[in-house]
């Protein structure tokens, strides 16, 4: 996830719903030094552990979809990379929307959206329409092989912004 999105050589990563971690760590362990990070999830009682595990990191417990992008950005700044973890096929369509609306716009020309999905969950109504939504972003849509050891398998959908 965090290659596909291009972590490595980011400025600023968003991460939506990092949960207990698990990416936020590979982000960690990537990221350049000078990079900054901001992780928005809704379970207040994960930001307080995120922010304890990863000092120097940046937690909002927010939804995405209504997230103040102005008051932690700089003018005229966006970010390099987004990673998610969101669970997309759980979600309602109009849900599904409104965030990739709201987050997909912040992202750099270039930089690269990147979300992982269950092989076969992809197939179902949720998965399907998600996959069309991301189709209608601005920029290039590609999918990562599928890791058939991760379980149940799973894949990267990427996003890169038209610069």
């Amino acid at each position: 996830m965090v290659e596909a999105a291009n972590v490595p050589h980011a400025r600023r990563v968003l991460e939506l719903g990092p949960g207990t971690g698990a990416f936020t760590h590979a982000i960690k362990d990537c990221l350049p030094r000078t990079a900054n990070y901001l992780g928005i999830e809704m379970n207040e009682r994960f930001v307080e552990t995120l922010q304890q595990r990863f000092p120097g990191f940046d937690f909002a417990a927010a939804a995405a979809q209504e997230f103040d992008f102005d008051s932690y950005l700089p003018v005229g700044e966006a970010f390099d990379a987004i990673v998610s973890g969101l669970p997309w096929t759980a979600f309602p369509e109009s849900l599904q929307k409104d965030i990739l609306d709201h987050v997909m716009k912040r992202l750099v020309p270039g930089g690269c959206f990147a979300t992982f999905a269950y092989w076969g969950f992809h197939k179902l109504p949720g998965g399907r329409h998600f996959c069309e939504l991301l189709k209608r972003q601005p920029g290039r849509l590609r999918m990562t092989a599928v890791v058939w050891g991760n379980v149940p398998p799973a894949f990267v959908y990427v996003v890169q912004r038209d610069r």
